[in-house]
């Protein structure tokens, strides 16, 4: 049987923010909807908007009520969401990473747990390029799915106090990668010297949402 997406939520989120929602779980479907939505709001130049925010599976946008009424801004949302495009093809990337070691404490157990051999588990790893479902949590922090579900692994029970800018992180089918020094609960595979984030920069991220990633071994 076939499952149908579910079908857009408009949220008002205070007097200047709107949440349009896509899917109540991360999927492919949902995910690739609400990164062509924020694609079409950006080329559709809607009066008033001053910041669209592709997340997982929702796009959030702030407008100025000064320019621009709340009616005005959701009746123009509704109209283009009777046609959401289909995502377009962004840039693609290729990351190196160095596996393993300090860089990556943890691909031995991830290895393990997923009855592969550390060098079995990084092929694998690297085997197809990945979609960059989203950025944020953190400044420049990437989302990058899916792997199969064969490469599927929950988080770690505990969460590590602080991990590096530059560290590769995988769970739940994904494979993330930080811009920051933050704390995580994910698998830490390994370490890369690409950089996603610079604050003086405009953009001041290199990937986008949509765009590929492919991983080799530095």
């Amino acid at each position: 049987m076939q499952i149908l997406p579910e079908r857009p939520m408009v949220q008002t989120l205070g007097d200047s923010t709107i949440l349009v929602r896509f899917g109540s779980r991360l999927d492919e479907n949902a995910n690739r909807r609400a990164i062509g939505f924020a694609a079409a709001l950006e080329s559709d130049g809607i009066a008033g908007i001053v910041e669209i925010v592709p997340s997982l599976v929702s796009v959030l946008l702030r407008y100025d009520p000064l320019i621009s009424r709340h009616q005005d801004i959701e009746g123009e949302i509704r109209l283009l969401l009777h046609g959401v495009p289909e995502e377009r093809a962004g840039a693609a990337h290729r990351i190196g990473v160095r596996f393993g070691g300090e860089a990556g404490p943890d691909l031995e157990e991830v290895a393990g747990l997923l009855r592969l051999s550390p060098e079995e588990f990084v092929a694998r790893h690297n085997a197809l390029p990945l979609r960059v479902l989203a950025t944020g949590f953190a400044p420049g922090f990437v989302y990058g799915g899916f792997h199969p579900e064969a490469l599927t692994l929950p988080r770690r029970d505990t969460v590590r106090p602080l991990v590096p800018a530059g560290s590769v992180l995988f769970a739940a089918g994904q494979t993330a990668i930080t811009a920051t020094d933050i704390p995580t609960g994910w698998h830490v595979i390994g370490h890369t010297d690409f950089a996603n984030f610079a604050p003086d920069a405009e953009p001041p991220t290199r990937l986008r949402a949509g765009d590929s990633i492919s991983f080799e071994v530095a």
